[in-house]
C-alpha cells in the first residue's frame, strides 16, 4: 500500500487523554486507541485540534507522540499533527514525526498573524521541502482566521509530491466540491478529507476519501458504518446512519472548545477514561453531561 493509498476512510482526531495535573494518561491513552483499532476505524489523527495540541508544552506533544505511535505499532495508519506558528518548529516536529515513522503529518496554516497567500504558501513549501513524511494541509479557518483558497490548495499540490491532501474544516460542502473540481484534474492523487463529520458522506459522493470526524472516537458504528456501507454500495443503511449521525452535530455547540464534551461521551460510551482537560479549559459540567446524554439517547446511542 503507497502512502497515499492509505489515507481514505475515517481517520478519527484521538483525544490525548491525560489526569488531573495534566500529565499524558498512557494507561487512558492505549485504552482509547486500542478501542478505536477494535472499532475498525482506518487510521487515526494524533495531534489535531481534538488533541488539545494547542494548549500543550513542547515537551506534552513530544511524550505524546512518541507513546501513541509506539502502541499503534503500525496496526493502523497514523497521522501526526505538528502544527505551530512558527515555521521553523513545524519543521521540527516534523523531523522528529519522520524520525517516529508516520504515515503522514497534517499542518495548519500559521495564525494569529494575517499572511497573504504567497507566505502562507512559503510555510507549506518550507515543511515540505525540509521533512521527509508526506504532508497533508489543514484548513480551519474558523480558528486560524484564514481560509487556504482553492488557488492555493491548487498551487501546492501542483508544486509539491510531498504534499499529498487536504482535511477541509469549512462549513460548506461546496468549498470541498471545488477542491476536487481545480485539484483533481492536476493532482488525481490528491487526498480530500472533510473535517466536519456531517460531510463526510457528501465528501465520498463527491469523489473525495473520507473524513475525520471526531463522533468516530464515541460513535465509530455510526462513522465507520457511513464507510463500510459506501463502499458495499448499501445506500439505504448509509443513509440511515447519516441521519443518526447528523442527530449528534449539536454536541459540538455544547462547550467552546469542547475538548470536555467529546471526552465525557467517550466515557458515556463505555470506553474507560479520565476526562481531564489541559487548562485552561474545565471538564464537562452537570449541565453539559445532561445535554450530552440527551443527544447522544437521539441519535440512537
Amino acid at each position: 500500500m503507497t502512502q497515499i493509498t492509505k489515507f481514505h476512510g475515517v481517520f478519527p482526531p484521538v483525544p490525548t487523554i491525560v489526569n488531573a495535573q495534566g500529565e499524558l494518561d498512557k494507561v487512558g491513552m492505549a485504552t482509547l486507541l486500542d478501542h478505536l483499532i477494535a472499532s475498525k476505524v482506518n487510521g487515526v489523527l494524533l495531534l489535531g485540534s481534538g488533541g488539545e495540541f494547542c494548549h500543550m508544552t513542547n515537551a506534552l506533544r513530544l511524550e505524546t507522540a512518541e507513546f501513541c505511535v509506539r502502541h499503534i505499532n503500525r496496526r493502523i495508519p497514523v497521522l501526526l499533527g505538528i502544527s505551530s506558528t512558527s515555521t521553523q518548529e513545524v519543521i521540527e516536529y516534523g523531523q522528529h514525526a519522520d524520525r517516529l515513522e508516520v504515515d503522514a503529518v497534517l499542518v495548519l496554516n500559521p495564525y494569529y498573524a494575517r499572511l497573504t497567500d504567497e507566505y502562507i504558501y512559503h510555510h507549506f513549501k518550507t515543511v515540505a521541502n525540509n521533512i521527509k513524511s508526506p504532508v497533508i494541509l489543514y484548513n480551519f479557518p474558523a480558528l486560524t482566521g484564514q481560509d487556504l483558497s482553492v488557488d492555493l490548495i491548487t498551487r501546492l499540490a501542483q508544486d509539491h509530491p510531498n504534499i499529498i491532501g487536504i482535511k477541509d474544516t469549512v462549513d460548506n460542502i461546496s468549498h470541498i466540491r471545488e477542491i476536487i473540481n481545480n485539484v483533481r484534474p492536476v493532482r488525481p492523487d490528491f487526498v480530500i478529507f472533510s473535517g466536519y463529520d456531517e460531510y463526510m458522506m457528501d465528501t465520498l459522493i463527491l469523489g473525495g476519501n473520507g473524513g475525520i470526524p471526531a463522533t468516530a472516537n464515541f460513535a465509530p458504528q455510526l462513522t465507520c458504518g457511513i464507510y463500510r456501507a459506501w463502499c458495499e454500495k448499501e445506500y439505504e443503511t448509509m443513509f440511515g446512519l447519516q441521519r443518526r449521525l447528523s442527530a449528534l452535530s449539536t454536541i459540538y455547540s455544547q462547550d467552546s472548545p469542547f475538548f470536555g464534551i467529546i471526552k465525557k461521551a467517550i466515557q458515556l460510551s463505555g470506553v474507560d477514561i479520565s476526562t481531564h482537560v489541559m487548562p485552561p479549559v474545565f471538564p464537562a459540567n452537570e449541565e453539559h453531561i445532561s445535554n450530552l446524554k440527551q443527544i447522544l439517547q437521539r441519535a440512537g446511542l
